[in-house]
């Protein structure tokens, strides 16, 4: 699996000044952790899952969550873990006939319901269980250790790794008079597992369920004052450098829309600056974008990156090529990071950057350097004259 493989050759050329780096389930987890960018997720119903990635009909899947629990009604349950296996056999048939190639397969993941659940599933798949990759534990809280249980069992007993991702969106997170107290007893339970863990989400829709609200398209979940400041404490909490945790930001809901109330926020300048392939006219690639609401998302993703957040649940298809686009590093910081990273930690003192525009001081952007090159094996890294709207274009002619 790789980044960005459905380009040609030619394109990874004109856009990259270096590519990204092929991953998969065992890649080391410091690595993989940054890796899965838009996380699509899909009802465990849907009878076309298999199908749909031997066909690879959605260019720019890397990660996939198969969902057993809100996205489906109760009743569905068993006719859920009855297809979910279906899907799963009918994939490892498809690597063991060469209708599909292993590297070609996405991470896979399950949002599971219970602990049991779990064990349930491994043995209802039996030996094609190795092509997940691990389970999401919804509604994670200090009284959710028997997730853990079981994943260091199976883990204990299995030949292959399965990471589990505890998605916080629990009561007691985000209200304020339990809140520090319960992420501090949510991270000492993940503390014990943190090599099986391989990021921590964020369920923001939850969060504001309880309050009653839901952002509208024109906003972001960071100007839901509430949601902002949870987001905030467990970015405390998890996102210390001593911490480890990989934080991946909330779920965009909204994928079209037949108008708006605010002033689209999407600068017109990159477009007008970027040259398009020929037959791309660049302003209705700036149309489509604010016809689909990605202004919103995109506005977002910036906003999750600028927070130290790596990674979006997304709900469909047409999201992933622009969140996996806004992770690509661009020349600039990439040379940044490099020159901050070979001058060594309190090596030196401040220093021009490589554009004259900005200070590069080694001891306090270390640490994000070192996270640019994480991204930059993941995601790639722009030609000097290339942006986000390169990628932006291509998605919108796939």
């Amino acid at each position: 699996m790789k980044h960005f493989s459905y380009l040609t050759p030619e394109n990874q050329k004109i856009t990259f000044f270096k590519g990204p780096e092929p991953f998969n389930k065992h890649t080391p987890r410091s690595l993989l952790s940054h890796a899965l960018g838009a996380t699509l997720y899909m009802p465990g119903t849907r009878e076309t899952i298999a199908q749909e990635f031997i066909r690879k009909k959605n260019p720019g899947l890397v990660a996939a969550v198969v969902c057993l629990e809100d996205s489906i009604a109760d009743s569905e349950v068993i006719l859920a873990e009855e297809n979910l296996t279906a899907q799963i056999r009918r994939l490892g048939q498809a690597i063991a006939e060469e209708e599909l190639a292993s590297e070609d397969l996405p991470l896979i993941f399950i949002r599971v319901r219970t602990p049991d659940q779990v064990l349930k599933l491994v043995d209802k798949i039996g030996k094609y269980s190795g092509l997940l990759t691990g389970f999401v534990f919804p509604k994670f809280s200090s009284d959710s250790y028997r997730y853990l249980e079981v994943l260091g069992d199976l883990n204990s007993q299995a030949s292959d790794r399965f990471y589990g991702m505890p998605i916080i969106e629990s009561p007691k997170v985000i209200y304020r008079e339990t809140r520090l107290q319960e992420l501090l007893e949510i991270k000492g339970l993940l503390d014990a597992y943190q090599d099986l863990i391989l990021n921590v989400r964020i369920g923001a829709t939850d969060f504001s369920g309880l309050f009653g609200i839901r952002r509208g398209p024109d906003v972001t979940i960071y100007d839901i004052t509430v949601i902002r400041d949870c987001i905030a404490d467990i970015l405390n909490i998890f996102g210390r450098i001593e911490s480890d945790y990989v934080l991946s930001g909330p779920v965009w809901e909204y994928f079209a829309g037949e108008g708006r109330v605010l002033k689209p926020l999407l600068r017109r300048s990159p477009f007008e600056e970027f040259q398009t392939s020929p037959g791309h006219n660049r302003t209705n690639v700036r149309q489509q974008l604010l016809n689909k609401y990605m202004d919103g998302l995109i506005r977002e993703v910036i906003l999750d990156k600028e927070n130290g957040l790596i990674g979006k649940t997304v709900i469909h298809p047409s999201h992933l090529i622009p969140v996996h686009a806004l992770y690509v590093v661009g020349y600039e910081e990439y040379l940044d990071a490099l020159a901050i990273l070979e001058q060594g930690y309190g090596q030196q003192g401040v220093l021009k950057s490589h554009y004259a525009n900005k200070m590069n001081e080694p001891k306090p952007h270390y640490h994000w350097a070192q996270k640019i090159l994480l991204r930059a094996r993941n995601y790639g890294v722009y030609n000097e004259q290339q942006n986000f709207v390169s990628l932006f274009t291509q998605e919108l002619h796939v």
